[in-house]
């Protein structure tokens, strides 16, 4: 079938800010004013020519969509939250082993969302049923810690996975604890990445979900999250009293968090973000301002700044303080915006509404992913491809199918030139799904 186009709250006043309020104050209206008088990048040529909507041929994608879920719940679930195989040889399917757990979170919650997405448009029971497995998933890594600390992952401890899993792990710091009479590992050192992807999820499914049950469990699981975030003055503490980050630094992503909990818990922090925006909005643009500067290195920055502002700015009820933020993100796309990046196309699809030469991109980008193998075969492109910069940097960004093979792509530096393994690492492909229901719930497919 073809488809038509179409924390800690704010100080009272005189407690005494003084001039270091000034300062910050000062650096963040320079900030913005640098990047207001910045004149637009000139946009290289395009990828890939942008063929209208309506002559792709997008017969068979549902049926993809949905084998990929299929393979995610026989293959990426072994202990409820996604991991990644290791088989047996790159041209058989036989598993070994499990690997890339230490982001089971951030990938549960993105599949989270690209399950709730596709309930939303089909109100498919098995859509429905993945999302709440999903959820379980989450809420495993939330209980299993004990203190309503996320973890990164867990194993149980009699697996047979569970040793190469946790050695893989071990620097991250293992622990041990129980959930449901079983005992398990857990991994530590929790980032923020796995903390924004996990919200970012339960805040589409609590959106695209109806069933009063799932919006309650998402509800008590986000102020499980906030509240030890909160309590702990936005930093992350280990069971050993050990900090593995902080928030602090981050207006964005403290606001954003708080955003999806006064949507879910009104009671209970409309009050705390109300107050943390008045102190902190202004300076959601400084880290993103600095990030911005390089677009090849650390690239999955990007990719939480731009699942956070999806939520910050959307469920924004004030015009002048999503101005700030609505800013902040005009700066974002404007790195981002020629990457050739599918996920981030429908955060802007979202945001945005409707563009032609961007609804017309989108397609081709899942179009040229379905090109993609499913394993982590190495690819090498220096000596074919004209780098820029570093060695490992190509000057434009290279076409979808033929980029480094990786967890998830839209995370990766569309410029990035060398990567991957043996060919022995299956990725689960919520870098597909979870674009391409977007794409079906706002209309582009």
């Amino acid at each position: 079938m073809k488809h038509k186009g179409s924390g800690s709250t704010s100080r009272p006043k005189g407690s005494g800010r003084g001039d270091r309020s000034l300062i910050s104050t000062s650096a963040a209206e320079a900030v913005r004013s640098l990047h207001t008088r910045r004149p637009a990048r000139k946009k290289t040529a395009a990828r890939i020519s942008a063929r209208p909507v309506d002559i792709i041929d997008t017969e068979g994608w549902e049926e993809a969509a949905l084998s990929i879920s299929q393979k995610i719940q026989e293959r990426h679930l072994p202990f409820g939250v996604i991991m990644d195989p290791i088989c047996v040889s790159p041209d058989r399917d036989g598993i070994v082993n499990y690997t890339r757990a230490g982001d089971s979170a951030i990938w549960t919650g993105h599949y989270l969302a690209a399950e709730a997405f596709r309930y939303k448009v089909t109100e498919s029971p098995d859509a429905l049923e993945n999302a709440r497995a999903a959820l379980a998933g989450i809420q495993s890594l939330v209980d299993i810690t004990g203190t309503g600390l996320l973890a990164r992952t867990l194993v149980p401890t009699d697996s047979r996975f569970a040793e190469a899993i946790t050695r893989e792990e071990a620097s991250n710091g293992i622990f041990k604890g129980k959930l449901n009479g079983r005992e398990y590992f857990w991994v530590g050192d929790t980032s923020r990445d796995q903390y924004c992807g996990v919200l970012f999820g339960l805040a589409v499914a609590h959106e695209m979900v109806t069933d009063p049950g799932v919006r309650s469990e998402i509800a008590q699981l986000v102020t499980r999250l906030l509240e030890f975030l909160v309590d702990h003055h936005w930093g992350v503490v280990m069971p050993d009293g050990r900090i593995s980050t902080v928030f602090i630094g981050r207006p964005d992503q403290q606001l954003a968090l708080l955003q999806i909990g006064r949507r879910v818990n009104s009671g209970r922090f409309s009050k705390l973000y109300r107050e943390r925006r008045s102190a902190l909005a202004r300076f959601v643009i400084v880290p993103i301002a600095f990030e911005v500067l390089d677009d090849h290195n650390s690239y999955f920055k990007f990719n939480l700044a731009t699942i956070n502002l999806f939520n910050l700015i959307r469920w924004e009820d004030s015009s002048q303080f999503k101005e700030y933020f609505t800013f902040a993100y005009t700066v974002l796309r404007r790195t981002t915006d020629d990457h050739g990046n599918a996920h981030f196309n429908m955060i802007d699809r979202a945001l945005k509404g409707p563009d032609r030469k961007r609804d017309q991109e989108t397609p081709e980008l899942l179009a040229a992913w379905l090109r993609r193998p499913s394993r982590d075969e190495f690819v090498d492109l220096r000596g074919t491809i004209p780098s820029c910069g570093q060695p490992d940097r190509a000057c434009h960004a290279i076409p979808v199918e033929q980029r480094v093979r990786t967890d998830f792509l839209w995370q990766r530096s569309p410029f990035l030139l060398v990567g991957g393994g043996s060919g022995l690492i299956e990725a689960p492909g919520i870098d597909f799904i979870l674009p391409y229901w977007m794409a079906r719930f706002y209309q582009v497919l």
